[in-house]
């Protein structure tokens, strides 16, 4: 069998959701099954810079274009060209991780990887560039085409299903999953102390892992630890809500002394990102908020086991690797309860409405306060993470292949 692969969502160079995905899906999938050769595909006007063990493997090959990402998607586009399946030298199946434009021969089977479709749902999330991009790739029409569509999510299935009309048979749900690097980590590991310090972090902080932009609902976290640092230190939580998720009403609460605690805003400058910049400028508690940019792959582990806390506030995700992630660290979690975030944690996170404050804010004092809480949610959130397995997708994948 000969499998095309797309992977020019990885000549960029940068590391975020998809392109994580992208590589942790390869780096299972393709020396799984040596019968099979995988062919992939790339482009740019400079060579990319793969540096990935499984190019090596001996069923892998790959084609580059030198052609400019903006002149072949014209072609792609408007003229059906280049056939892409054919420049890699023919392939049973085209598999793109991401619904890029991939014009294929008749004969050739597509199958296309959809991980979320905010775009539709909230395009006022989107800068007008990226609205423009997406009307121009035209992601409803590649997933009409598809023989298969890969779905990251039961959510993200509802929706191509509620807003693209796609049939449900022709979506099969495959999870992506956590990396080993993953893990709670020795607090006696040297590199603990350099990342604290390439990164300026301190010594108690709730941590926001992800791109920096208005779906990921980080204004409403800074207005939530605004609150939380207004209130006395060193008090009980005293507020009781019966409805509220993972919450025990009358657990016996912890003190914990909020006077240091900090709030860490970690990842890439997204889209429309300048509010909360704004916000953090204003806020009269400003020099406790930490930004710290982009962090490198190997420190990401380090920062995660560094957090006391880890939040994620956002209004919608087709899956959700930053909760997961933590999780996977040993960090107590606390996520929003909408789109696909409450079937990714399970009952191992605590939940609240994003759009309400004062429940982002409840979240993270109780955690905080609550020793039992605390230790409950990172025995859980560590035995949920186990459940997502690279190896478990990739195994997904090889059954897709051999049944389409």
């Amino acid at each position: 069998m000969n499998i095309g692969i797309d992977i020019r969502i990885l000549a960029k160079g940068t590391r975020t959701g998809v392109e994580n995905y992208t590589v942790n899906l390869l780096s299972g999938l393709l020396g799984k099954d040596k019968s099979i050769t995988y062919k992939l595909f790339c482009n740019g006007f400079k060579k990319p810079k793969l540096d990935y063990y499984w190019l090596k493997l001996n069923n892998v090959k790959i084609k580059t274009l030198r052609i400019p990402n903006r002149i072949l998607d014209l072609f792609l586009r408007f003229f059906k060209f280049p056939k892409i399946d054919r420049i890699v030298g023919g392939v049973d199946i085209f598999l793109s991780p991401h619904f890029l434009l991939l014009p294929v021969s008749r004969g050739t089977k597509i199958i296309v990887v959809f991980h979320d479709l905010s775009f539709v749902r909230f395009p006022e999330f989107f800068s007008f560039l990226k609205l423009l991009w997406h009307k121009f790739i035209y992601p409803k029409n590649q997933a009409k085409k598809a023989n298969l569509i890969i779905a990251v999510s039961d959510s993200t299935k509802n929706d191509l299903v509620n807003l693209y009309g796609i049939p449900r048979e022709k979506i099969k749900v495959i999870y992506p999953a956590v990396g080993k690097e993953f893990r709670p980590i020795e607090k006696t590991d040297s590199k603990f102390l350099k990342v604290k310090e390439k990164y300026n972090l301190p010594n108690s902080f709730i941590l926001y892992f992800g791109t920096i932009e208005p779906r990921k609902n980080i204004l409403g976290l800074v207005e939530a630890f605004e609150k939380i640092k207004k209130q006395e230190t060193k008090v009980p939580l005293e507020v009781q809500w019966d409805g509220f998720e993972g919450v025990v009403r009358g657990e016996k609460k912890n003190f914990f002394d909020f006077k240091e605690l900090k709030l860490v805003i970690a990842g890439n400058r997204g889209w429309l990102y300048k509010d909360v910049f704004e916000k953090i400028e204003k806020s009269p508690y400003g020099e406790d908020i930490i930004i710290t940019g982009f962090i490198e792959e190997e420190d990401k582990p380090y920062l995660y086991n560094l957090a006391e806390i880890f939040v994620y506030p956002s209004f919608f995700e087709g899956f959700g690797f930053p909760p997961l992630e933590a999780m996977a660290c040993g960090i107590p979690t606390a996520v929003s309860n909408k789109s696909s975030l409450p079937e990714v944690v399970g009952d191992s996170a605590v939940m609240f409405d994003p759009q309400n404050i004062d429940e982002i804010g409840f979240a993270i004092k109780n955690i905080l306060q609550d020793g039992e809480l605390k230790e409950s949610l990172i025995e859980k959130g560590l035995r949920r993470a186990k459940l997502f397995d690279w190896d478990k997708t990739a195994d997904g994948f090889l059954d897709v292949f051999k049944k389409i």
